[in-house]
């Protein structure tokens, strides 16, 4: 969905009221005294509170999946698959901090389309776990749980924003020693 002016800038603030006080602990009113309206005004651009968590979730959600189709559209070699997988996701996370924050901890706060987003969750960790699954086949080395696998790459890129500063310049620091310790981790002994 294409948000308009005002929905982006209502978005941004929102952003910064979930994350500090989180989605529970924010009102419409508190988002309508940071946008310096009245509550009532801030109707004629969003239908609730929870639609702006559907834009966030689902917003972040658009992008991930985006950017696994590149990955998976690619003809690179398998290992290369996986390092541009793990690039890509992270970028979306390191570029979205405190989206990913409220994406990764308030979705459960999701009411009207929460059986939805959890479809689309899964969707995302089937694909995954598929793209896994066919590289480590390709490269012959052994997956005994596919499914713990994609999970614990994907909770380690998720929350990555966690460890790292703000201010850091570049992502490719983070991302390389990320995908260092993900492969090392993952492959143990066998030859990277």
């Amino acid at each position: 969905m294409e948000l308009k002016e005002k929905q982006r800038k209502i978005l941004d603030v929102a952003v910064e009221l979930f994350k500090e006080k989180g989605y529970m602990g924010s009102s419409v009113r508190d988002l309508a005294t940071k946008l310096n309206i009245k509550a009532a005004s801030l109707y004629a651009h969003i239908r609730s509170k929870e639609e702006i968590l559907e834009w966030i979730c689902f917003g972040i959600a658009r992008e991930f999946f985006d950017e696994l189709q590149e990955v998976k559209n690619t003809d690179l070699p398998p290992k290369d698959k996986l390092n541009l997988f793990l690039d890509k996701h992270l970028s979306v996370v390191l570029q979205n901090r405190d989206v990913t924050h409220i994406y990764s901890n308030e979705w459960r706060h999701l009411e009207e389309r929460l059986p939805e987003f959890i479809e689309l969750r899964k969707n995302y960790q089937d694909e995954v776990e598929q793209l896994i699954s066919e590289i480590y086949k390709a490269q012959n080395w052994e997956l005994q749980s596919p499914t713990f696998t994609t999970r614990f790459i994907l909770h380690t890129l998720n929350n990555s924003y966690f460890w790292f500063k703000r201010n850091t310049e570049s992502t490719t620091e983070i991302t390389d020693e990320i995908r260092a310790k993900l492969l090392y981790g993952l492959l143990g002994n066998q030859k990277q």
